[in-house]
């Protein structure tokens, strides 16, 4: 423990979350106490040995077994990037069948502030659920960082070419500093512009 404000990195089974450290090391240089959670596709992406060096803290994907003690300590603030159009649907129908997905659902119940920024395909960003799950997981007051001017989409086929220009640098951003999201005494409330 370190006493900072606990930061859930979560990354999901896209090229990017290869990157997932150019998110981790600058929030931790921000004064963020930086846990990684990737989902169970996301894990092929990442060298989680170390991702854990780097954090200090294991790389979580699944979920613990009954009566197994967390060994990550409770989150004060979470970003998904990269959030993939599965994880975008299935986060905004309330659907926890992955772990990122029931940190995602039980952070939003309760309250913390969340930063989701999409990648995939321009055609699959065209299929019309995908817009209306940004739009709902905005009105609920998710900071979704999502289009042209954030990230344009590419072609079907082409995202490895273009993972490595993921702009992580905007959710931490987006999310602001560690000390607008300090826990006090388990109450969560959103910083007054989220």
């Amino acid at each position: 423990m370190t006493g900072r404000p606990v930061l859930y990195v979560i990354a999901c089974g896209s090229p990017p979350t290869r990157h997932i450290a150019r998110l981790a090391e600058p929030a931790q240089s921000a004064g963020w106490d930086v846990c990684v959670v990737v989902s169970p596709d996301g894990r092929k992406f990442v060298d989680t040995p170390a991702i854990a060096t780097l954090t200090g803290h294991p790389v979580r994907s699944e979920f613990k077994h009954p009566g197994d003690l967390d060994v990550l300590p409770d989150a004060d603030a979470m970003i998904v990037a990269p959030a993939t159009v599965n994880t975008i649907n299935k986060f905004a129908l309330g659907i926890a069948d992955t772990l990122p997905l029931g940190l995602l659902i039980e952070g939003l119940g309760r309250r913390l502030p969340i930063v989701a920024v999409p990648y995939t395909n321009a055609a699959m960003a065209a299929h019309p659920a995908f817009a209306e799950n940004i739009t709902r997981l905005r009105s609920w007051g998710v900071r979704v960082m999502y289009g042209d001017d954030v990230i344009k989409f590419h072609p079907p086929g082409t995202g490895e070419a273009t993972a490595h220009e993921f702009p992580f640098h905007i959710a931490l951003d987006a999310l602001g500093a560690p000390c607008a999201h300090a826990s006090r005494d388990g109450d969560h409330p959103r910083p007054p512009d989220w």
